[in-house]
C-alpha cells in the first residue's frame, strides 16, 4: 500500500498557489475564531441585558421590548401584573429573541466571512506573485544563461538587504566565478594551441627540407613521410582545439547569414574530395537565413560535410538540406551512408576525442573534435545539434540556428539585430 501511495502521488501545485491557499486558510481560520468569540460575547450580553432590564416586556411587531421598572405609567403597572401571571410565556419570548439574534449573527457573519475570504485569497494571490517575482526573475535569468551560454549576465538586484537580495548577490557571485573559470580554461586552451603551433610548423619545415635533399636515402624519405603524417595530425588537433575554444567563447556580434548560399558554396569546395572518395553529393537547398557569425556557421557546415564524406561507405552518398526548423529557425541537415551506429553511442560522438569504430581512430582521420566543435558553435549561437542513426548505416545530423529577424529601422540603420549597434555585413 505504501508503494502504491508513492506511485500515485499527485504533483504539487506551484509555490504561488500554495502560498495563496495558505493565506486564505489562515484568514478563514482567524475569521472563524473571531466569529465564535463574537457569538459567545453576544450570548452572554443578551443574558445580562434581559436580567438588567427587569421582567416587564411589551410585544411589538418584529420582537419584544422591555419596559423599564421605573416607569410610572399605569398601563405599565397593569402589564407588569399581567407578566407575573404569564412568566412562562415571557421566558419563551426571551429565548426566542436570543435564538433569533444568535442565528442572525451566525448567518450574516458566515456570509461576510466567506466573501472576505474570497477577497483575501485574491489579494493573497497578488501578494504572493509580488513576493515571488524576484525568484521568478532569478529562474528566468538562469534559463537564459542555460540556453544561450552567456555567463556574463547578472541579476544586479537593488533595494533593501533582505533574503531575496542576498540570494541574488550569491547567484551573481557564483556566475562570476563560473565565468572566470571558463574564461581561464578557454584562454589556456587558446594559448597552449598557439604555443604548440610554432614548434609544429618548425618540425614540418625541417622534415620537408630533409626530404628535398639529394643525399636522402629511401629509408629517410619513408621516415620523413611518416613524420609529416604525424605532424599533420598534430596540427589538425591543435587547430581543432582552437576552433573548439572559439566556439565555446560565444558570439559577440550576430549578423544575417545566408545558410542556403553558404551550404551550396561549401559543398562545391568539398565536391572534388567527395568524387575522389566515390561519394555522391545531393543538395536540397531551400531559403534559410540564420542569425550568427558567418565564419563560425561555415565551420559547422565544413565539419559536418567533412565527417559525412570521411566516415562513409563505398559508393555512398551525402545529402545536404537547408530550410526552416519546426521552431521557426534555420536548419541544416546532413545525412550520409556509412557504418551502423547504435542509438546509445550517438551522444558520445559529440564528446571531444570520442570516436567509436576502429576506422574513426585512424591516425589519418580527424582529430576527434569535429562534432564537438559543431555543437559548441551551435550552442554559442543559441541553437542545437542533434543526430539520429540511419537504419542501414550512417547518420542524420541536424543543426538548428536562430532565424534572423530584421528589427524595425531606427535612425536610418537597417539590417541590424535588436540590441546590436553594427550594421549587417
Amino acid at each position: 500500500m505504501r508503494l502504491f501511495a508513492r506511485s500515485v502521488r499527485l504533483p504539487q501545485p506551484p509555490i504561488r498557489i500554495r502560498l495563496t491557499l495558505l493565506y486564505g486558510t489562515l484568514f478563514m481560520a482567524c475569521g472563524v475564531i473571531l466569529l465564535g468569540v463574537t457569538y459567545l460575547l453576544l450570548e452572554a450580553g443578551l443574558a445580562e441585558r434581559f436580567q438588567a432590564a427587569g421582567a416587564l416586556y411589551v410585544t411589538r411587531e418584529g420582537g419584544i421590548t422591555p419596559v423599564p421598572e421605573a416607569s410610572l405609567d399605569p398601563l405599565a403597572q397593569d402589564l407588569r401584573a399581567s407578566q407575573a401571571a404569564n412568566s412562562t410565556g415571557l421566558r419563551e419570548l426571551e429565548e426566542s429573541y436570543r435564538a433569533v439574534a444568535l442565528q442572525s449573527l451566525l448567518r450574516q457573519g458566515a456570509l461576510a466571512l466567506g466573501v472576505l475570504t474570497v477577497v483575501a485569497t485574491f489579494f493573497g494571490y497578488l501578494m504572493a506573485g509580488r513576493v515571488l517575482r524576484p525568484l521568478d526573475r532569478i529562474a528566468q535569468t538562469a534559463q537564459r544563461i542555460t540556453s544561450r551560454g552567456d555567463l556574463a549576465e547578472r541579476l544586479a538586484f537593488t533595494g533593501p538587504r533582505d533574503e531575496v537580495t542576498r540570494l541574488a548577490d550569491t547567484f551573481d557571485t557564483m556566475m562570476g566565478r563560473l565565468e572566470k573559470s571558463f574564461r581561464d580554461q578557454q584562454r589556456f586552451i587558446a594559448d597552449a594551441s598557439h604555443e604548440l603551433r610554432t614548434p609544429l610548423a618548425i618540425n614540418r619545415t625541417l622534415i620537408e627540407v630533409a626530404l628535398r635533399r639529394r643525399t636522402a636515402t629511401e629509408d629517410t624519405r619513408r621516415l620523413g613521410v611518416s613524420l609529416l603524417t604525424v605532424n599533420e595530425r598534430n596540427e589538425r588537433l591543435i587547430n581543432g582545439l582552437l576552433a573548439l575554444s572559439k566556439g565555446e567563447a560565444g558570439v559577440a556580434d550576430c549578423t544575417p547569414v545566408d545558410l542556403a548560399a553558404l551550404t551550396r558554396h561549401t559543398a562545391e569546395l568539398h565536391r572534388p574530395q567527395a568524387e575522389v572518395a566515390g561519394i555522391g553529393l545531393r543538395l536540397e537547398i531551400r531559403p534559410a537565413v540564420a542569425s550568427g557569425n558567418a565564419v563560425m556557421v561555415e565551420r559547422i557546415i565544413h565539419n559536418l560535410l567533412e565527417n559525412a564524406v570521411r566516415y562513409n561507405g563505398p559508393h555512398g552518398w551525402v545529402r545536404l538540406a537547408t530550410g526552416t526548423a519546426p521552431d521557426g529557425g534555420a536548419a541544416l541537415t546532413v545525412e550520409n551512408t556509412g557504418p551502423v551506429v547504435a542509438d546509445q553511442d550517438v551522444e558520445a560522438l559529440f564528446q571531444p576525442f570520442r570516436r567509436l569504430a576502429a576506422d574513426r581512430t585512424d591516425s589519418e582521420g580527424g582529430s576527434g573534435l569535429g562534432l564537438a566543435i559543431v555543437r559548441a558553435i551551435a550552442r554559442s549561437h543559441g541553437g542545437e545539434v542533434t543526430a539520429l542513426p540511419r537504419k542501414h548505416g550512417g547518420l542524420i545530423v541536424t543543426a538548428s540556428l536562430p532565424r534572423w529577424v530584421p528589427p524595425p529601422s531606427r535612425g536610418g540603420s537597417h539590417g541590424t539585430r535588436a540590441g546590436d549597434t553594427d550594421g549587417a555585413r
